[in-house]
């Protein structure tokens, strides 16, 4: 029996039903453009703005990239329609310049002619001079109220400077000696079962690892360590109720712009889930993930290509499978969502998941994942759009 070949657009389908689903977006598609002039900017706009607020909604990749083409068709034809108006404004400010510069040619002429009639103090009667003087000191208590305004703003910049550097030596040094406490806490004998983010006592929490324990102590947050060989990450993971304590707050539950690298508060250890997500600030500094997004090129990550990511329970080895940009998207948006990607509720689900991933990936590793497969996910700031996200994903194979 020949082979059945569902094609759509070039593009493959595993199944009749993504084939059917990719056949109605194609027609939805092609009755969107019948009646529009893709070569007329207002046409793109038009349909741009239907397509964001949710007038069409596709079921398949199709009509996905239908979506995406026609976004950057829209962003390409406002970056032209700016590029015109800086070119336009550019021209403005030449001749404005041009204006000025004749200006000033002209004033230096009459300031010449001043100067040579310039009178003295002293050509003024008492009266008058009394009043030249008050002038002149007023200008100059302006003048030194000046000075010593911006003096005072140089002064607060560099202590703040200096006070971010000496936090930012601070934390530097508390990491060091928490990883040298989980050095030592690998001697450490003394471990006890500890429950952790549970309410049901019918689970049974395992014991920490006893290079974790002494670490645990200090702070019962701790659920984990993550480490990138031949990188700054190599930092203690938190957890709690929420996504919000740990933006602001160091191990030491001080405040500190630094953060500390935390796991989704959804995730949970003991009863394991599909997907653990780990997030940390993009710091300019480098710390927390402020390097991840060198992952962007194919050669940074053959030479990185494993996350050693461990819980307190458990040790874990992570092989680097994809590396993507996204963004936090609003409730209504029907897209892709990785942050709340945790676990499958079934196959489809995960292989659904894995499609998405392996499309926005910058290139291709090489690795896959199948239902049944663990992964770990770290996830910081891209500043390239508003709140976009760099993300790269592992698969455990150990």
């Amino acid at each position: 029996m020949a082979e059945i070949k569902w094609t759509v657009e070039g593009r493959r389908f595993r199944n009749a039903g993504e084939y059917q689903a990719a056949l109605r977006d194609k027609e939805l598609i092609d009755s969107i453009t019948g009646s529009l002039d893709l070569d007329n900017p207002k046409d793109i706009e038009k349909l741009y703005l239907e397509l964001k607020n949710g007038k069409y909604t596709f079921e398949s990749i199709v009509g996905r990239q239908f979506d995406d083409n026609i976004y950057e068709l829209y962003q390409r034809i406002k970056a032209e329609e700016r590029a015109k108006a800086e070119e336009k404004t550019a021209r403005k400010e030449k001749r404005r310049q041009q204006a000025e510069k004749i200006r000033n040619l002209s004033r230096s002429s009459k300031k010449q002619n001043k100067q040579e009639h310039r009178a003295r103090l002293e050509d003024f009667d008492k009266d008058m001079q009394r009043q030249i003087v008050a002038v002149l000191r007023k200008k100059e208590q302006k003048r030194k109220m000046l000075i010593a305004g911006c003096l005072f703003m140089c002064i607060v910049s560099f202590g703040y400077l200096g006070a971010y550097y000496q936090v930012s030596a601070k934390s530097a040094k508390e990491f060091e000696e928490l990883s040298a406490l989980k050095e030592a806490g690998a001697q450490y004998s003394g471990t006890k079962e500890v429950r952790v983010h549970l309410t049901d006592e019918t689970i049974e929490t395992p014991d920490i690892l006893p290079e974790y324990a002494l670490v645990h102590q200090k702070n019962q947050r701790l659920i984990g360590w993550v480490k990138i060989d031949d990188t700054v990450v190599d930092y203690p993971v938190m957890q709690t109720v929420n996504n919000e304590y740990y933006l602001d707050h160091n191990f030491n539950q001080e405040e500190d712009r630094n953060g500390c690298i935390f796991m989704d508060y959804q995730c949970d250890v003991v009863r394991g889930c599909d997907n653990i997500i780990l997030y940390g600030h993009h710091m300019k500094s480098g710390k927390m993930f402020g390097t991840l997004n060198k992952y962007s090129k194919k050669s940074y990550y053959e030479e990185h290509p494993v996350v050693q990511f461990d819980t307190i329970y458990e040790k874990g080895t992570y092989q680097v499978m994809y590396v993507f940009r996204s963004k936090v998207y609003s409730e209504e948006d029907v897209t892709f969502k990785y942050y709340q990607f945790i676990n499958a509720a079934s196959e489809k689900e995960f292989n659904s998941a894995m499609n998405e991933m392996a499309a926005l990936s910058l290139y291709d590793t090489g690795v896959t994942a199948v239902y049944g497969d663990k992964l770990l996910t770290l996830s910081t700031c891209d500043y390239q759009e508003k709140k976009g996200r760099f993300v790269v994903v592992a698969k455990k194979i150990s």
